[in-house]
């Protein structure tokens, strides 16, 4: 599969049946040594206005994927395991 095609799956997590976005709004980081895929940064979705420069994003850990089918990827974490993304304090962001 090519990265292009992940673009409109959207993500599911099994853990509460919640829609967490979509792989093409969504962004890879990647560890710089490896060259591993480390976890996707999906933007969470706004129901009110927000201030300019600040955005939240869910962290999922690419180990949570449990499967990438024809329309949805498929992920399984705790809501409680879901983490807000500082980009200030990233190295790995590209």
């Amino acid at each position: 599969m090519k990265l292009s095609e992940l673009g409109g799956k959207e993500i599911i997590n099994l853990y509460n049946g919640a829609r967490l976005g979509v792989i093409g709004n969504s962004d890879l980081v990647f560890d710089e040594v490896s060259g591993k895929i480390i976890y996707l940064l999906i933007p969470k979705k706004r129901a009110h206005f927000f201030v300019l420069g600040e955005r939240s994003y869910t962290e999922v850990s690419w180990d949570a994927i449990r499967k990438i089918g024809p329309d949805i990827v498929s992920v399984d974490m705790e809501e409680r395991s879901y983490k807000k993304y500082d980009f200030r304090k990233s190295k790995n962001y590209v």
